[in-house]
């Protein structure tokens, strides 16, 4: 939902160039949580055997995702006239509340699975993934992933559509948001 503060950062100052200005800490906070998780998953890499780690992270993102089904409230405290440092609060608590870096791992316990099948050293997408440059890898593909969405919807609506659509079209994305954790559960459950 970060293109959503683009957009009105862009309406509140009448310029497009705010909606631009709003990525860089939307960016970085979803990378901080993506690199949290990441923290939490290495650390249960190094002190768990495979089988254990891969029904935990099974097991958190299907539960996270049912979750998600029946609890869509979000919090109220932050009004949408924020700035940098209020953008980046924003952005890293969301996207830890939505398991953004928990979409990651069912990649890193496929991979560790692997590497630990055949010793030679082992990559996904050019990334190793039981290093700390594999894990800085994925967090940088993610968050230019998800930087390049955001601003692309951003931009449309800020230039294109306009929120009025919003007040006649509205589809729930936790849902959508929902199902896809816990199909990443399950294909960490059967890797």
């Amino acid at each position: 939902m970060g293109w959503l503060f683009a957009v009105s950062r862009g309406l509140q100052e009448r310029r497009g160039s705010a909606v631009a200005a709003a990525l860089p800490p939307l960016a970085l906070g979803h990378a901080l949580a993506i690199g949290l998780a990441l923290l939490v998953f290495a650390a249960g890499q190094a002190s768990l055997q495979h089988s254990h780690l891969r029904l935990i992270t099974a097991a958190v993102l299907i539960g996270f995702g049912i979750t998600k089904f029946f609890r869509h409230r979000h919090p109220r405290w932050v009004g949408m006239r924020v700035g940098f440092g209020g953008l980046l609060l924003w952005s890293f608590l969301m996207a830890t509340a939505h398991g953004a870096g928990l979409m990651l791992v069912p990649l890193f316990v496929i991979g560790s699975k692997d590497q630990a099948q055949t010793p030679a050293c082992h990559a996904h997408a050019g990334l190793v993934l039981s290093s700390l440059s594999g894990y800085l890898g994925a967090t940088a593909l993610h968050t230019a992933a998800m930087l390049l969405m955001t601003g692309a919807i951003a931009l449309v609506v800020y230039y294109k559509v306009g929120l009025a659509l919003l007040r006649h079209t509205w589809f729930n994305l936790d849902w959508l948001w929902a199902i896809a954790l816990i199909i990443s559960g399950l294909a960490a459950l059967l890797s």
